[in-house]
C-alpha cells in the first residue's frame, strides 16, 4: 500500500428514513464527471440500482452504466474502505477518485465519521470531504421531535437538503425550517424541489 496519490475526498449522504437520499443519489450517480465514483451503500436494493447496472463484478460490488462502482458495507465501514483501496491499487475494481457513502434512514453517523477523522490507516488513504442531510419538509418537523437518529443527522451536516418543499404547506416548512436553524445554524438549508433537483449541490461536495 505505498501508493503516492493524494487522499481520497469522502462524502456523507444521511438523512431520516422517507426523506429523499435514495433519489438524491441517483440523480448524483448520472451527473456528467461522476464516473470516478465508488458509492458506499447499506444494501443495492434500498437505492434502486437496476436501471443504472452494468454488471456485478463480485459479490459486494457493482458497476454501474455512469461509470461509478457502488459496493455494500462488508463487516464495518473500516473494512469496506480498506478493501475498496486495496481493491482499487490491485485493479479489481475501476480505479476511483472519490467516494459518496449513503447510511441508512435510522443510522446515527457519528461512528463512521469516527472512522473516517481517527482510524489512523482510513485516514491516510481518504479525507472526509462534507456531510449531506436530507430532510422532509411535510414530516421532518416531528420526526425532529421523536427520532434523536435524525436529530443527530441534522446536527453533523455541513449542507443540509430540505426535499419536498414544493408538497410541504408554507406553515409546516417554516417550523422545520427554524428547527434545523437552532439544531445547526452553520449549514446552509437547500430547498429541494420534483423539479429542482439536488444533485449538483451534493455533487459540489463530491467534486
Amino acid at each position: 500500500m505505498s501508493d503516492p496519490s493524494p487522499l481520497i475526498p469522502v462524502t456523507l449522504l444521511t438523512g431520516f428514513l422517507g426523506s429523499g437520499k435514495t433519489t438524491v443519489l441517483n440523480h448524483v450517480l448520472k451527473q456528467p464527471g461522476m464516473e470516478a465514483t465508488a458509492v458506499i451503500v447499506n444494501e443495492f436494493g434500498e437505492i434502486g440500482l437496476d436501471h443504472l447496472l452494468i454488471e456485478r463484478s463480485s459479490e459486494n460490488v457493482v458497476l454501474l452504466n455512469s461509470g461509478c462502482l457502488c459496493c455494500t458495507v462488508r463487516s464495518d465501514i473500516f473494512e469496506t474502505l480498506a478493501n475498496l483501496f486495496i481493491d482499487r491499487v490491485k485493479g479489481k475494481v475501476p480505479y476511483f477518485t472519490r467516494v459518496a457513502i449513503e447510511t441508512t434512514g435510522l443510522a446515527d453517523p457519528a461512528p463512521i465519521l469516527h472512522t473516517l477523522m481517527t482510524d489512523s490507516i482510513v485516514a491516510a488513504r481518504y479525507v472526509l470531504d462534507g456531510v449531506v442531510t436530507t430532510v422532509d419538509a411535510i414530516n421532518g418537523a416531528a420526526i425532529l421531535d421523536r427520532q434523536p437518529e435524525a436529530i443527530k443527522q441534522a446536527a453533523v451536516a455541513d449542507r443540509l437538503l430540505l426535499t419536498k418543499t414544493d408538497l410541504a404547506e408554507p406553515g409546516a416548512r417554516q417550523i422545520i425550517e427554524d428547527q434545523l436553524k437552532e439544531l445547526n445554524p452553520s449549514a446552509p438549508i437547500v430547498a429541494i424541489t420534483r423539479r429542482r433537483r439536488s444533485g449538483a449541490v451534493v455533487q459540489h461536495r463530491l467534486l
